[in-house]
């Protein structure tokens, strides 16, 4: 994998030229005309002076270094080429050279030329005079030649030029580029190569170098893209440390050359062929009302939805359309489009084709549209004039941009993905960590042995070669496979470095890039005087900063310090691009930097990316299908709300650590199952069977179960039914007339009537009798018997009171029909 990176690296800094020449053609012409080039002149003092004075200039210090011998061989080679620049026309030796055309031949077609000129005039002439000759005269200033001419040379040009130049200013760039005596960096080198190219095209020294200058050497033909662009960079930066540059120069060439930054709304809107003009200068227009409320990011997605994915498309399936009226099928066409995306895939046997899959953000997309026209409708009613001829209505209804349900999808979506990370976290973690010191030892191991030698390690034998280079390279012996170590460990410390500081924190991309020195802070308890570390979250998404408690931290970013550390003991102040607005940040300490190709640059997004790749692939951890999981840096924050959630942090607490504003964010994130619903409903059942004795839950035996079902049998009476609980004696001694419990049937009236009647007669013959001790028995009966007689009639009378509506026929259902008055009238239905 760790191939694959650096493979990938080098395509992409091979490709990434072209790319950006395209994309930041606008800023890069801006800026040319903001920071100009030097002219070359045709003549200039030195360039005007005659043969002897030049031969004169030469034999003098500094020019007159080396031996006798040496400096009269050099002496010779530059009477050689000023014999053969006086056969061209001109005033000074810069328009002669011109009128050579050097610079456009080839050097063997070069050389060839002139050695056919010295052997037609019979004059003896070296062909290595030409190089030196020319090398000589230019260090001289008595002629420029262009820097791609000189590179492609590969002479000594740095040595000479650092050494009769400018010695001076050579020793200050020394010291701001921090890299001592140690000359063998290829990228260094070839800084200083295109710093003396430019000297001595230009004419000059160090500290004449302009922005201009440098930004001409994006322009340099070469034989490679990585031949063209190397080093350009890091002498940028160089000569910016230097002091060469006004206040206001970019901090960075490489932000130049790879970054755009921010586009106007014409600018925008032009990255996309509209045919239709007046729509175009509309989408133009409107992007100009909204870009005081909205940041850079949101204008150029707005710009991207308006111009190329709708109206675009609607030139697509309707060309020649002038108005925002669309029609149906228009509407419904484009709407089909815009919810399926093309992309295309590469095939195992390596042909490219294209495949269509639903698009995510559909509805989003058709959101910013609808946006768009109820916009334009409402602007339309305040400033007619202006806006009015453009309002149509919106072709997009307010239910197909519902989000609801699908944001429902996606925190669904999001849920899963957590619940299938969070699991493999622990084995991601342990993976990171060993392999960040099994390369540790590897890189050790490797330094330890002579160039030439071999080691071995983990049952594998290496080979060091030969050769003086800042990178440990070995050669696997047994695969023959070449590994540079000192990559390997820096990418191992870096992905333990990102994972430790994203489980722990739960922070942002985007706040993790921006993490600095500055962010290291702590606090003394007042009661204990205990120091507690501190990371301060810069503002970022909602503008809010906050501050972290990381006790964990500490052994994190105390490496993290110590690895990016200078020479002076300082973290390197280094610029910082966002890549989401589009500008340069102020230069800060950064903690996640790195040095390449000779200078600090901060880590970016994809190489982030990658190297949790990398590092997942190495864990080899698959889902439950056997596909590789894929890990985001905002995966470890969702991962580090679950956790926190789960193991007992109170939500408010992770809403003020995470940076929300809203507990519902926070709580969205929390990816677990209904923890609390599970636990509270086992308590309760717990306590439940805690209170009561648990003989009730044991297995009934065949009599009771014989007992229970004969209690039921029991309860049928003459008059109505029993309706006490099983188990439990008749209060009433089986008096029922009597009981509240019995419910009587009112079929069974006719008999509590007969009853009512008996109890009447009774009384009557136990006043007559004189038995007055069971009149007041016999009273209170009647009573309970006239009780469930008026019982019954109420039940039966509100039964009476209910009004059947019945099912409805189809003829009243059916539509009517209405004849018009009048003569011609015509009937018509109308189903209502």
């Amino acid at each position: 994998m760790e191939t694959k990176l650096r493979a990938s690296a080098d395509v992409s800094a091979a490709a990434a030229p072209d790319r950006a020449a395209k994309m930041s053609g606008i800023a890069l012409d801006a800026l040319r005309k903001k920071f100009p080039a030097r002219p070359v002149p045709d003549e200039w003092p030195t360039s005007v002076l005659s043969r002897g004075e030049v031969l004169d200039l030469l034999s003098a210090p500094p020019f007159n270094y080396g031996t006798s011998n040496g400096l009269q061989s050099r002496l010779g080679a530059v009477r050689a080429v000023l014999t053969w620049l006086e056969s061209f026309p001109g005033e000074s030796w810069q328009m002669r050279w011109r009128n050579s055309r050097a610079e456009e031949m080839a050097h063997t077609e070069l050389t060839q030329a002139v050695s056919d000129w010295f052997l037609q005039r019979r004059k003896a002439f070296k062909r290595d005079n030409l190089g030196t000759g020319v090398l000589v005269l230019v260090c001289a200033d008595v002629i420029r030649v262009n820097p791609g001419w000189l590179l492609s040379r590969g002479s000594n040009l740095r040595e000479m030029i650092f050494k009769t130049r400018d010695p001076l200013g050579f020793e200050e760039l020394r010291k701001i580029s921090q890299l001592g005596d140690d000359w063998t960096r290829q990228t260094a080198r070839w800084a200083q190569r295109k710093i003396a190219a430019v000297m001595a095209f230009k004419g000059g020294g160090v500290k004449d170098i302009t922005v201009g200058d440098c930004l001409e050497l994006l322009d340099i033909p070469g034989k490679s893209l990585a031949w063209r662009y190397t080093g350009n960079s890091l002498l940028y930066s160089w000569l910016h440390a230097l002091g060469c540059f006004p206040s206001d120069a970019p901090t960075s060439l490489r932000g130049i050359r790879l970054q755009s930054g921010q586009l106007t709304p014409e600018q925008l809107v032009d990255r996309f062929p509209l045919e239709n003009r007046p729509v175009r200068d509309l989408l133009v227009d409107y992007l100009k009302e909204r870009q005081p409320g909205i940041d850079y990011n949101t204008l150029e997605k707005l710009s991207r939805t308006l111009a190329l994915n709708f109206w675009r498309e609607v030139e697509k399936i309707n060309p020649g359309i002038c108005s925002l009226r669309l029609d149906a099928d228009v509407a419904a066409a484009w709407k089909d489009r815009i919810r399926t995306k093309t992309s295309r895939v590469r095939t195992p046997d390596g042909t490219s084709i294209e495949v269509s899959s639903p698009r995510m953000g559909a509805r989003q997309e058709m959101l910013l549209v609808r946006a768009f026209y109820l916009d334009i409708a409402q602007w339309a009613a305040h400033d007619p004039s202006r806006w009015g001829l453009w309002a149509a209505p919106c072709p997009i209804s307010d239910s197909e941009v519902n989000l609801r349900k699908e944001a429902s999808h996606r925190k669904a979506r999001m849920h899963q993905r957590t619940r299938e990370r969070l699991p493999v976290l622990p084995t991601l973690v342990s993976s990171v960590a060993e392999y960040r010191k099994s390369t540790e030892r590897l890189l050790a191991a490797a330094q330890g042995t002579t160039p030439g030698a071999t080691f071995w390690f983990d049952g594998e034998e290496f080979l060091v070669p030969p050769g003086n280079r800042i990178d440990t390279r070995v050669v696997e012996l047994d695969t023959g496979r070449r590994r540079n170590l000192t990559h390997e460990e820096h990418c191992a410390f870096w992905t333990w470095a990102v994972v430790e500081i994203l489980r722990h924190t739960g922070i942002r991309n985007e706040e993790l890039l921006e993490l600095s020195h500055h962010s290291i802070t702590q606090y003394r308890l007042p009661t204990t005087g205990e120091l507690v570390p501190l990371l301060q979250i810069a503002p970022s998404k909602t503008d809010e900063e906050r501050m972290l408690v990381t006790p964990e931290l500490a052994d994190v970013l105390s490496a993290v310090v110590s690895r990016v550390r200078g020479p002076s003991g300082a973290v390197p102040v280094i610029p910082c691009y966002d890549h989401l607005e589009k500008v340069w940040n102020s230069p800060m300490p950064l903690l996640l930097q790195r040095k390449f190709g000779g200078e600090n640059r901060p880590l970016t997004r994809q190489t982030i990316s990658n190297m949790l790749d990398a590092a997942l692939e190495r864990a080899g951890i698959v889902d439950v299908t056997g596909e590789p999981i894929k890990y985001r840096p905002h995966d470890f924050r969702r991962m580090f709300v679950t956790e926190a959630v789960m193991n007992g942090l109170p939500p408010h607490i992770a809403q003020v650590i995470c940076g929300h504003k809203n507990i519902n964010t926070t709580m969205g994130y929390k990816a677990i199952y209904p923890a609390e619903a599970i636990e509270a409903h086992r308590a309760f059942i717990a306590r439940r069977r805690a209170l009561r004795p648990s003989e009730e839950y044991r297995t009934p035996t065949p009599e009771e179960w014989d007992q229970f079902l004969g209690h039921f049998e029991k309860r049928k009476l003459s008059i109505g039914t029993c309706g006490r609980a099983f188990g439990t004696p008749c209060i009433h001694e089986h008096a029922c007339i009597r009981c509240s419990m019995l419910r009587p049937d009112p079929d069974q009236r006719q008999r509590l009537l007969e009853i009512r009647d008996n109890l009447i007669d009774r009384i009557a013959e136990a006043e007559r009798e004189g038995w007055l001790g069971e009149v007041e028995g016999l009273r209170v009966s009647l009573s309970a018997a006239e009780g469930k007689i008026a019982q019954l009639d109420h039940s039966v009378r509100i039964r009476s009171e209910s009004v059947d509506l019945g099912m409805p026929s189809f003829t009243q259902v059916a539509g009517r029909q209405s004849t018009a008055e009048g003569p011609g009238s015509t009937s018509s239905g109308a189903a209502h």
